[in-house]
């Protein structure tokens, strides 16, 4: 864990250490569901990146532990109104 850095002619004993990322969120979403897909509105906005929020609603309805869920084929999210649209692969 400790290692030394050339900068410019100078040296630094540097040591590392592990460093948390604050990851948590809460959501809660309102969903109407069709045969294949999903809108989702009231998503709240939050301090990540849009494609961070994808990832996230795509790993919720991929879960099928809370009740269904499947392969996700496209998540197209709109930030500006809150909202996304979930695709699975299969009608289910």
């Amino acid at each position: 864990s400790k290692h030394t850095v050339n900068l410019d002619n100078r040296t630094a004993d540097v040591t590392v250490k592990p460093y948390e990322l604050e990851m948590g969120f809460k959501l809660e979403l309102h969903a109407i569901i069709s045969g294949k897909k999903i809108d989702v509105s009231e998503i709240p906005e939050l301090p990540i990146p849009d494609v961070w929020m994808r990832d996230k609603l795509e790993l919720n309805f991929y879960k099928t532990v809370q009740g269904g869920g499947g392969e996700i084929e496209d998540v197209t999210y709109h930030r500006e109104s809150g909202t996304a649209v979930i695709t699975f692969l299969s009608p289910g």
